[in-house]
């Protein structure tokens, strides 16, 4: 039986190849999906790879993983510096989170340099491009090995 990784993207993510290219890269959020699910296929897990740019629904997302999902890769975009309630659906779920960021956040503005999901997160992959989430999905299948 294979277990769901739910791979969970905030705001502006759906603009993933158009939005500031220079920092974020050409691939698109349909790039990453199609690497994730190739690694996926190779260890075992399946991928559900969601976007909203709206907080609550990403909240619902993460508190219906808990009943479907053996791990959580989340690349919450801005809601990284300012969700206190994504924090807090995170520490409602059991299973082993990765925290996602496609740029070096230490290397670019100071206010994000503060994360909130790292608080809860069991590893954080930044600066590897898109490539951060095939990363994640090689280790989240270390973790549940």
């Amino acid at each position: 039986m294979t277990q769901t990784i739910t791979i969970l993207n905030g705001p502006n993510l759906n603009l993933l190849g158009k939005r500031e290219p220079e920092i974020y890269g050409h691939e698109t959020l349909d790039d990453v999906a199609a690497a994730c699910r190739a690694v996926g296929d190779t260890l075992g897990l399946t991928v559900d790879l969601r976007q909203s740019n709206w907080e609550g629904q990403i909240v619902d997302w993460i508190h219906e993983a808990r009943g479907t999902s053996a791990g959580i890769i989340i690349n919450p975009g801005a809601l990284t510096h300012t969700s206190i309630a994504v924090l807090d659906a995170l520490n409602t779920f059991d299973g082993p989170v990765i925290e996602v960021h496609i740029s070096q956040i230490h290397k670019r503005e100071a206010f994000r340099h503060q994360s909130y999901v790292s608080h809860r997160a069991d590893a954080v992959m930044a600066g590897f491009g898109v490539h951060g989430y095939a990363l994640a999905m090689r280790h989240m299948g270390m973790m549940l090995g």
